[in-house]
């Protein structure tokens, strides 16, 4: 069962083929953990979609409030019967019917659907995790490329360039040739006591869980937070990489050609980002 536009129905009757965003990519979405019912870091995410919408230039709705939203998404976990369980929710906001590249309205219409997670909380992943750079095509750096939305081509051929060279994931360059972000998350360095994550003006998502792991980070009295480009060359003298995002948390990275990674950092991160989650 999804949630059209406040609507719970099955999930047949939604998208045509005059969509915008299917049509243009003419939408912004956010994808948000919820555990048992309680939306992790709701508050960043509905923030995140207003901006991304204004950028966007679509008209907000006056009753687009956070506890509007929320309800939509208690009231979607509630119809599929996972309001006691974890789950994956997409919140997908596209422009109305009507135009072609200019569209006819600003108006939006939403669609809400979930998908049963099996873990809770945030678990380390004790298992190997291999990376490399994809090259074939770069991030050009600007708002639209922070945003959340369905133009993700680059990242679908990067997905199919891992699997092909039995690659867990992959780091995206932007065309100054720094170290952007993952196929499906933030990444962060860390060298010594600094953790180093690139900044937004390199064209990075702006990451809900960033945000997050930046905020624990400077609480830390061991370990100093810095938002600096990063250079390929910089990864091979790291002594730990991760890779971010809200559904799995933190994901070490264990090697990097011959280079490999330890993952203590990122086990300290995970039991405090956890207690965040715990208390939040």
């Amino acid at each position: 069962m999804i949630n059209f536009n406040g609507n719970i129905q099955e999930n047949n009757t939604v998208i045509n083929n005059n969509n915008r965003g299917y049509a243009y990519g003419d939408v912004v979405f956010e994808t948000i953990k919820s555990v048992h019912g309680k939306l992790l870091f709701f508050e960043d995410h509905y923030f995140r979609l207003m901006a991304s919408m204004r950028i966007m230039r679509m008209e907000i709705p006056m009753n687009f409030t956070l506890e509007f939203l929320q309800d939509q998404i208690l009231k979607t976990l509630e119809a599929n019967q996972l309001s006691k369980s974890s789950s994956r929710i997409k919140l997908q906001v596209n422009r109305v019917e009507g135009g072609l590249y200019n569209p006819e309205s600003n108006d939006v219409e939403y669609i809400i659907s979930t998908k049963q997670l099996e873990d809770d909380f945030y678990l380390l992943d004790n298992g190997d995790y291999e990376v490399d750079l994809f090259k074939d095509f770069y991030v050009a750096p600007g708002l639209l490329s922070t945003l959340k939305t369905n133009n993700k081509a680059l990242n679908v051929i990067g997905s199919i360039y891992a699997k092909e060279n039995k690659l867990n994931n992959c780091l995206l360059l932007n065309t100054n040739k720094s170290v952007v972000e993952a196929l499906n998350g933030n990444v962060f360095l860390v060298k010594g006591q600094t953790i180093k994550t690139p900044p937004i003006e390199d064209g990075c998502l702006k990451g809900v869980l960033r945000k997050q792991l930046i905020e624990i980070i400077k609480l830390m009295d061991n370990f100093t937070i810095v938002e600096e480009s990063i250079s390929p060359f910089e990864i091979q003298k790291a002594d730990e990489m991760f890779i971010t995002n809200v559904i799995t948390g933190i994901q070490p990275v264990t090697k990097y050609r011959k280079k490999l990674f330890t993952k203590d950092v990122s086990k300290q991160l995970l039991q405090k980002l956890n207690v965040k989650v715990r208390l939040g």
